[in-house]
Order: C-alpha cells, then sequence, then structure tokens
C-alpha cells in the first residue's frame, strides 16, 4: 500500500460523525434483525417529526456532518479568524520581561519575610529578593515598561494588551502545562487549539487546521509531550498536526515518484469506498470515518503543503526583517515566517514552542537567569516582532490573534546555589495582539516586587475565556458531550477580560 503523509497519532481519539439513520446493510441475517432495524428506524422517524414540530430539531450542519473541519460561523461577530500562540516553553519571568519591579532593587539581599517555601518547585533552596539583572525603559505612546532583551518587540508594545496577573494552579512544568494548554492540570483533555478548530473548522481544507511547532535545535519537545496539543476526548481529527524539527515536517509527505497522481487518487477512491461500506455496516465504529477524512487530507496536504512551508519565495527583504540571517534566531524565525504563511492560507490555529524539555534548554532559568533569558531572547525578539510589523502590513493583524506567554512566571527571590528563580504560580505575564485586542492595554497588577497577582486577577480560565471570546466563541456555549455530561474548555469557570477587547 502507498504510503499517506501521516496525520492521526496512532493513540489519539477519533473522529465521530454524527449520523440520524445508518445506510441498510446489504443483506440482513434473519427477519428478526430486519424488523428490528426497521423498528428502530420508524421510531426515529416518529421522534424527528415530534421533535421539529416543537421546534427542537435544530438545522442539521450537513457540511459538519461531512467533513467536520469544514468552516463554520462562531456565536458572534468576531475580528479574530486565526491564532498565533507563541510558547515560551518553560516559564519565563515576569519580573525580568514585562512587569517592571523598582522595589526589587531596594530590597534586593533581604529576606521575604513570611514566604512560603512550598511556593516554588525546590522547597530547599530558598534565597533573598533579587533584583532584574536587566535594565528596564518605557517605549511607545503606553509608556509600557520592557526588559533591555526585548529590544525589537519593545518597538511594538502599543498594539499589545498584557495581562500582568495572571496565575495557575501547579508549580510543576507538566500539569502546568496541560493547565494552560487544556484548562486541567490533568492529561488527556482537549488543548485550546482543538477546542477552536472544533467550534470553527479551518478556512483551507487542504492544510491542517491545526499545526504545531516545537524547538527544531535537538532540545526536545515540551513536558507533557504532544498531550500539549492533543484532541483529548474530542474527535481526533481536531488535534494539533505538528512539524518534525529535522527532515521533512511530514512523514511521507511527498508522493512516490513511481506513481503518478491519477494512480493515488484511484487507490484512495477505492480505500475510502471500502472504509464507507464497512461504515454502513458498523456506523457505531467512528475511527473509519476518521480515516477517511485522515486519508483525504493528507492526500491535499501532499498538494499544499510543501508550498506553504517554502521560504525560498519569500523576498530577501521579508527573510532579513525575521532574521533569517541572524544565526542566533534563524530557527525560530523560520517557524514565525511558516506561521505567517499558514494564517494567510487559512490555517485557524498555529502554536510555535520556544525551548525544549529540560531545565536550561528551556525559559527554566533555575541557575542562572540572565544568561537562560538573554539567550531565548535573542533566538525570540527579533521573529516575533517581524511577525507582527509583518501581519500587519499584510493586513492580517487585525483577524489573526497572537498570544505569547508561557505555563507560569518566576519568583522574585533568587534560587539558592545560583542567580536563577524557582517556579512561581502566583503571578505570570500574558500578552495578546491584533484579532480584536485593544493595544496599548495593562490589565491587572501584581504585589510590589512581583511575587502575587493582586489586582483583578486573571486566572487560565480567563485567558481562555477571552481567547474564545476574541475568536467569536462563547465559551460557556462552546461544548461537547462525553462521558454523560457536558464538557468545555472553561469548565464551570472563566470570565472574559473586556477591558483588553476593541
Amino acid at each position: 500500500m502507498v504510503k499517506q503523509a501521516k496525520l492521526v497519532h496512532p493513540d489519539s481519539n477519533t473522529m465521530n460523525v454524527p449520523r440520524l439513520f445508518a445506510a441498510p446493510p446489504a443483506s440482513y441475517s434473519s427477519r428478526r434483525e430486519f424488523l428490528q432495524r426497521a423498528g428502530g428506524g420508524f421510531g426515529m422517524v416518529a421522534l424527528a417529526g415530534l421533535l421539529q414540530q416543537q421546534g427542537l430539531l435544530g438545522a442539521p450542519a450537513a457540511s459538519s456532518a461531512v467533513n467536520p473541519l469544514a468552516p463554520r460561523e462562531g456565536h458572534f461577530e468576531s475580528k479574530g479568524k486565526a491564532v498565533i500562540w507563541l510558547f515560551m516553553n518553560g516559564g519565563p519571568s515576569h519580573v525580568d520581561t514585562w512587569d517592571y519591579k523598582p522595589a526589587l532593587e531596594q530590597r534586593d539581599g533581604k529576606e521575604l519575610e513570611g514566604f512560603d517555601k512550598n511556593t516554588g518547585f525546590f522547597t530547599d533552596q530558598v534565597g533573598p529578593v533579587m533584583k532584574s539583572p536587566f535594565q528596564f525603559a518605557q517605549h511607545g505612546q503606553s509608556g509600557a515598561w520592557v526588559s533591555e532583551i526585548f529590544p525589537h518587540m519593545a518597538q511594538h508594545v502599543d498594539k499589545m494588551a498584557f495581562l500582568h496577573s495572571c496565575f495557575t494552579d501547579s508549580n510543576n512544568h507538566s500539569p502546568a502545562l496541560f493547565k494552560i494548554n487544556t484548562g486541567s492540570t490533568r492529561m488527556g483533555y482537549p488543548c485550546v487549539g482543538s477546542w477552536v478548530t472544533y467550534g470553527l473548522g479551518t478556512e483551507t481544507q487542504n492544510l491542517p487546521a491545526f499545526v504545531v511547532m516545537y524547538d527544531t535545535l535537538g532540545r526536545g519537545i515540551p513536558k507533557g509531550h504532544a498531550q500539549n496539543w492533543g484532541a483529548g476526548f474530542l474527535p481526533g481529527i481536531y488535534q494539533g498536526t505538528a512539524l518534525k524539527p529535522q527532515g521533512a515536517p511530514l512523514d511521507d509527505l511527498l508522493r512516490p515518484a513511481e506513481q503518478s497522481d491519477n494512480q493515488q487518487r484511484a487507490q484512495l477512491d477505492l480505500l475510502a469506498r471500502l472504509n464507507r461500506r464497512q461504515l454502513e455496516h458498523a456506523p457505531g465504529t467512528p475511527d473509519l470515518a476518521a480515516r477517511i477524512e485522515s486519508f483525504e487530507l493528507a492526500y491535499r496536504m501532499q498538494m499544499a503543503a510543501p508550498e506553504a512551508i517554502d521560504l525560498a519565495q519569500e523576498t530577501q527583504a521579508t527573510q532579513t526583517l525575521y532574521g533569517l540571517d541572524n544565526q542566533k534566531c534563524t530557527h525560530f524565525a523560520k517557524q514565525c515566517l511558516i506561521a505567517r504563511r499558514l494564517v494567510e492560507r487559512g490555517v485557524r490555529f498555529v502554536q510555535i514552542y520556544s525551548g525544549g524539555m529540560d531545565n536550561e534548554l528551556s525559559w527554566d532559568g533555575h541557575s542562572d537567569i540572565k544568561k537562560n533569558h538573554s539567550g531565548f531572547a535573542a533566538e525570540t525578539d527579533q521573529p516575533i516582532a517581524a511577525l507582527l510589523a509583518d501581519l500587519e502590513a499584510r493586513g492580517l493583524l487585525d483577524s489573526t490573534l497572537v498570544v505569547w506567554g508561557g505555563e507560569f512566571g518566576r519568583l522574585p527571590i533568587v534560587q539558592k546555589g545560583g542567580t536563577g528563580r524557582d517556579h512561581n504560580p502566583h503571578a505570570f505575564t500574558y500578552w495578546l495582539a491584533g484579532g480584536g485586542v485593544q493595544g496599548g492595554t495593562h490589565y491587572g497588577k501584581t504585589d510590589e516586587i512581583g511575587h502575587k497577582a493582586v489586582e483583578n486577577r486573571v486566572s487560565v480560565h480567563d485567558l481562555h475565556a477571552t481567547l474564545l471570546h476574541l475568536m467569536g466563541l462563547d465559551h460557556t456555549r462552546l461544548t461537547y458531550r462525553y462521558s454523560g455530561r457536558d464538557f468545555r474548555l472553561t469548565d464551570v469557570e472563566g470570565n472574559v477580560v473586556d477591558d483588553i477587547i476593541a
């Protein structure tokens, strides 16, 4: 059998195509089976008629039944049509990036009275307050304070809405990553990208709706692995498609040279007929429907994906803008430029991870915050600033929501044995730009040293509710029935942060 581009992970859930009636089998094993099936059908007809009379039978979404990724309208009009989430894996320090705290200098070297040593991950390495090793300056008409490590992004602060009072539930990477990605500290739940594509589908039918890119320098993938972009109990077609960091971005993306397009098309048509015949005999087997759709999408991707990720088509000026000629940031620059090309072609959700698995291979600056953050800022600052400028120049920023942040913040105290900072679940900063966001705004505050969020606190559920709102989705109405209850990304919580919406 000829290989197709691989899209569905073998361990993922699969698509469940809703059907009111199943096509009858070609033959029945007995008269009893015939009567049983016929009687059930008449009952469904009667029920449908009663529901229709009472206005309780919603209009069927024919296109979504056939194609679960067909574009759909949101709950209300919105500017946001696509998302690019720039994920700073490991936990960037808010007090060394976007949340300027002059009091850290005044209290440098002093013990933090009443500090709970269980706040961070390393409970036996609690040191005194430590000032930031970086200088801060104000930028833009909004006067936002920005660390010196972001000279390029600092030029775009008036496009950004800052959430300075975020907090989360865990001080450990894996559960914190699950929380910020899925709304739960436990694995097995759908991530934000899956919920968005489940709610809206995608504008392109030739590329995945949800694409993920992770570290390309051999530093590994985030802790928690592909669960961070998994579909959980949602149909598997909504999970993220991860591009490989080395070599071909997807396995078997190119058709074998000895096979013609007509031969491959005939093969797929035969497979589809066989699978649909089996589906008619066993309508309760959802993996067959998922397999049919994944084969078709993989075939279309063989035509569209190579062009979408071909950066040679970009002008030299654009490549220089992103930093493809800057050795420090070439890898992340390529990913940011690919992200722009993907949303330009109708991809709904793109997530890019900066940093890999282990502590010093990500924004996890336990031993030396200056070295760690300087290095990762040098990799990401220019590409992200270029992405914002490029989206704006092409008229795409208004419809593309750009999100920046990690899984938690870092403590204002030093971690003993070095000059780094431990994890801080009580406070961290996110910023959003484009997609209906009111640029140049600041929402929420931390205390004078950045230890805890104290004003207009923003939970992860609040962040998710806001993100969905900017995409035209009501987080209380975006639900999926599983195990006898209706689940949603924000569980039973979440409030939209209206103050940052234009």
